[in-house]
C-alpha cells in the first residue's frame, strides 16, 4: 500500500552514524542535520520540492572533511528509496524535470527499475559550498543511485554559480522522483516492466 512506503535505515561505520527516515507519500516535512550545512540546505529542498518526509541525523569525521559524511548519507538515503518503494508495483517508474535556478539549469531524468546507473553531463563550476565541494555531490548522487538501483542521469545544461547549479539539481531530482513513484491507478498494482520483474537482491 502507498501509505506503508516508509524505510529507516541505521549506518555505523569508523567514520561516521548515519539514521535516516523516509516517506515516500509525505507533505515535504524535513529534519536534517548532518554537521553539513549545505547539505542540510539540499537536503531539506529535495524534501520540499519533492514531497517527501525525510529525517536525518547524522554525526561524522568532519574535523577531516565532508566526504565520509556525505557518502554515508548517500548510501542511506538510496537504500531507503529503494526499501520505500519495496516490489516497485504500480509505480510510474520512470520521470525526467528541468529546474532552473536563476542563471543555471538542471535536467534530471531517473528509472527506478532496479538496474543500477549513473551518468552527470557538464559539471558543477569547481569549487565548494561552505565545506560541501561540487565533485563530492556528483559522488553523493552516484553512490544514491547504486544504493537505489536506479538509472539516474543528471545534466547541468549551464550555470556560472555552483550553488545555483547544485540547488537546480536537487530540486529536480526530488520532482522526478516524486513523479516515478507515484502510483499510476492505470497499472492496477502490476510491475512497471514488459519483463513482469524488478530485480530485488
Amino acid at each position: 500500500m502507498a501509505s506503508e512506503r516508509t524505510a529507516t535505515i541505521q549506518r555505523s561505520t569508523g567514520e561516521t552514524s548515519v539514521k535516516l527516515m523516509l516517506c515516500i507519500d509525505g507533505t515535504g516535512t524535513g529534519s536534517i542535520t548532518t554537521g553539513v550545512a549545505a547539505l542540510d540546505h539540499f537536503l531539506t529542498l529535495f524534501s520540499r520540492h519533492g514531497q517527501f518526509d525525510l529525517a536525518v541525523d547524522a554525526d561524522g569525521d568532519l574535523d577531516i572533511d565532508a566526504h565520509h559524511t556525505v557518502e554515508d548519507i548517500g548510501i542511506c538515503l538510496g537504500q531507503a528509496i529503494r526499501q520505500a518503494l519495496g516490489d516497485h508495483k504500480g509505480i510510474r517508474r520512470t520521470a525526467d524535470v528541468a529546474v532552473p535556478m536563476d542563471e543555471a539549469l538542471a535536467h534530471v531524468a531517473l528509472d527506478c527499475g532496479g538496474r543500477a546507473y549513473f551518468v552527470q553531463r557538464d559539471p558543477f563550476v569547481t569549487g565548494a559550498i561552505g565545506p560541501l565541494d561540487t565533485d563530492l555531490v556528483r559522488h553523493f548522487f552516484e553512490t544514491l543511485a547504486f544504493e537505489a538501483r536506479m538509472n539516474l542521469h543528471i545534466v547541468s545544461l549551464y550555470g556560472s554559480n555552483a550553488h545555483h547549479q547544485v540547488e537546480a539539481v536537487f530540486k529536480a531530482f526530488a520532482r522526478a522522483l516524486d513523479a516515478a513513484t507515484m502510483i499510476d491507478q492505470r497499472l492496477e498494482g502490476r510491475l512497471p516492466s514488459t519483463k513482469e520483474h524488478i530485480e530485488q537482491a
